[in-house]
């Protein structure tokens, strides 16, 4: 039998592979979401937390870290179909920080062996990470850039700025790029920064422009920068794993953690919550070509271009990032676009991206499929496995 071109009984076998995760400890619990053409599937297992008793459910709220990308990528597109922002136009305007950068001659190089910046930072080299700063794939304090991006409170991390938006950017600005504008992909940064240049452009708080445009016409309730007091029971707390023991220990709690209070910076990298009803709206959406119901977010156009791969093969040799991403990756605006099969779940053309606290969200418009996974594990070698197996048991459940 089959609902929604998918196998009950392979569906069956996803809840298996997923509750044998929680069983030997792993993580406390998951909640699995797939939804094909129109008929969704969720599955939530195990508890909110190592060793108590309150169950995970449908309904159970995470941080969904990186995730925020995709979402912040939307709002600037918003911004660019109103006029309001222009895809290749310096961000001075709105960031003046950002203005005359210099630019490392050597990554290995002092902070003031420098050279000016061949062009202006553009909104497009925020939205595919192209600003010349980032993440710096390297053991810490292996660069003076390193180490001065850390002492500045500015290192990407499980961790928010703990400043608020000028600041961010004043800190920001006082440093030099890492690469010239445009030349390479460098991890997160500019997201943050896009965030900002959001924030700025429309004369409103990230969270207040998010829930007007995005998260009110898609009902997005439950998805936030922080989790309001009366729904703090439904938040589950995040672990990471000891790299001695390998016992998981509270990385953010849920009744006093981070996320149980406004933040003071609104990251558009990675600051948000969120259900996976509430992502499976913002990726039904997004695989609808812009609307959902009756609500249009966005332009088939802009969700086409944000949807195509914008980094160049000659960026890709030089952009450093896990082993083999880019083999079957691309990044277009905010989100990353599998382009080559080479697994089951690997579709050329599905969109999406995850996050370091052990969530994953993708659209499929081959399939017709959206599929969301919901954990408390941070990312590492295991929460990496049970990532995998999650998408190896939605596609393996497709029955057509």
């Amino acid at each position: 039998m089959s609902a929604g071109g998918l196998s009950k009984s392979r569906l069956g076998r996803m809840h298996d592979v997923m509750a044998s995760h929680v069983e030997r400890g792993e993580l406390p619990g998951v909640v699995a979401l797939v939804s094909r053409r129109g008929e969704v599937h969720v599955d939530a297992i195990g508890m909110k937390t190592v060793g108590g008793g309150d169950p995970m459910r449908r309904d159970t709220i995470f941080r969904i870290a990186s995730m925020t990308k995709p979402i912040t990528a939307v709002a600037a597109m918003i911004m660019v179909e109103e006029c309001k922002l222009r895809l290749d136009e310096p961000v001075d305007r709105w960031l003046p920080e950002l203005a005359n950068r210099k630019v490392l001659k050597r990554l290995d190089g002092p902070l003031d062996n420098t050279e000016p910046a061949k062009r202006p930072i553009s909104v497009r080299d925020l939205l595919t990470l192209r600003m010349g700063l980032g993440m710096i794939l390297a053991p810490p304090a292996t660069y003076p850039i390193q180490k001065a991006i850390a002492e500045a409170g500015l290192a990407p991390g499980p961790y928010l700025p703990q400043f608020g938006p000028d600041e961010y950017m004043k800190r920001l600005g006082r440093l030099p790029l890492v690469h010239q504008p445009g030349e390479k992909w460098m991890y997160h940064t500019g997201l943050d920064v896009l965030g900002v240049l959001i924030a700025r452009a429309s004369g409103q708080p990230l969270e207040t422009f998010f829930r007007e445009r995005i998260f009110e016409p898609l009902d997005m309730k439950d998805t936030a920068f922080s989790v309001p007091a009366a729904k703090l029971d439904r938040l589950a707390a995040s672990y990471n794993a000891n790299p001695q023991t390998g016992a998981l220990e509270v990385l953010d709690a849920a009744r006093d953690g981070q996320w149980s209070r406004p933040p003071v910076f609104q990251s558009g990298g990675g600051g948000l919550v969120s259900t996976v009803d509430d992502y499976l709206a913002f990726g039904q959406m997004m695989l609808n070509k812009g609307k959902y119901g009756r609500a249009r977010i966005l332009s088939r156009p802009s969700v086409e271009l944000m949807t195509t791969d914008h980094i160049t093969p000659e960026q890709k040799a030089v952009s450093v990032f896990f082993p083999g991403f880019w083999d079957s990756r691309g990044w277009g605006f905010g989100i990353s676009i599998v382009t080559r099969r080479d697994n089951i779940a690997a579709d050329p053309g599905r969109f999406g991206w995850d996050g370091g606290y052990g969530t994953s969200g993708y659209s499929d418009p081959k399939e017709d499929l959206v599929a969301i996974l919901m954990t408390q594990r941070a990312l590492d070698p295991i929460a990496l496995n049970i990532s995998a197996d999650f998408w190896t048991s939605a596609y393996q459940a497709i029955d057509d």
